[in-house]
């Protein structure tokens, strides 16, 4: 597998954390793809062998999937900025979650003529992505003011929870007190703009922080850094969500997925 960042259009910059395209050919790769938890909404458009393709929204991962690896000549991934999912697709984050849809039931008819259009670009991946941000970014545009000022306010929930100068997760009402709303008013905010609870949020970013950095550091230091209480607190929120516990997963010792 191939994997490479391109670089994201100014205009689109508040809205798109990052595009990427990835190739996968050549050998099959024994080992299972890895899927990690994601807070995250990202479009996808995969190109297939017969030269056409398809365009999915894969929602919010609240664990890891393991799928077996496969040919596929060309992936562009666009991920949406936290927060602004209504913006970009239109609907609610919380309908996505754990869910891989086309975007055809989201956009209908507009959804199909994007893939026509993607499809008749070919194997010229900086193109293609263009297109797609451009597409999305339409939609953006005619959303109106409202959607970024919500995300931005999300945004900076969502790195209080994260950080804590005490090493410990912070609480959703102290972190509701300092961004100036309610407890109610950011739980709600984050079911519409991301789809999951604010702690929920939390969590798999500091599960993705340690995967980050698997294997370069003892695991009671991942787990202060990542804002863990101690390392069994690590350990037992690693398995409840990747399935495995953290020793086997540096390992390489993941579960074992159908062909």
């Amino acid at each position: 597998m191939v994997d490479r960042q391109l670089p994201v259009a100014e205009a689109a910059r508040p809205w798109v954390e990052r595009v990427s395209v990835a190739t996968y050919s050549g050998d099959v790769d024994p080992h299972p793809w890895i899927y990690a938890p994601d807070p995250a909404t990202t479009i996808v458009w995969r190109r297939t062998e017969d030269g056409y393709g398809v365009l999915r929204v894969l929602g919010p991962r609240t664990r890891a999937a393991y799928h077996p690896s496969k040919d596929i000549p060309l992936c562009i991934k666009v991920r949406i900025t936290i927060g602004f999912v209504p913006t970009v697709l239109g609907i609610a984050a919380c309908d996505v979650v754990d869910r891989v849809l086309p975007l055809h039931e989201l956009w209908g008819r507009s959804a199909d003529q994007l893939t026509d259009d993607l499809a008749g670009i070919g194997d010229d991946p900086e193109r293609a992505a263009a297109v797609l941000v451009a597409a999305l970014d339409s939609r953006v545009r005619e959303a109106g003011p409202a959607g970024p000022s919500r995300a931005n306010l999300v945004q900076a929930a969502a790195v209080e929870l994260s950080t804590s100068a005490s090493g410990a997760p912070a609480t959703v009402s102290g972190v509701a007190r300092q961004v100036g709303v309610s407890e109610r008013q950011l739980r709600n905010l984050f079911a519409q703009t991301v789809g999951l609870p604010p702690k929920q949020v939390a969590r798999l970013n500091r599960i993705r922080a340690v995967l980050d950095r698997t294997g370069r550091q003892p695991w009671a230091r991942l787990a202060s850094d990542a804002g863990f209480y101690d390392q069994s607190h690590l350990t037992a929120d690693f398995h409840h969500i990747m399935g495995v516990t953290p020793g086997q997963f540096a390992a390489g010792k993941l579960p074992v997925v159908p062909c």
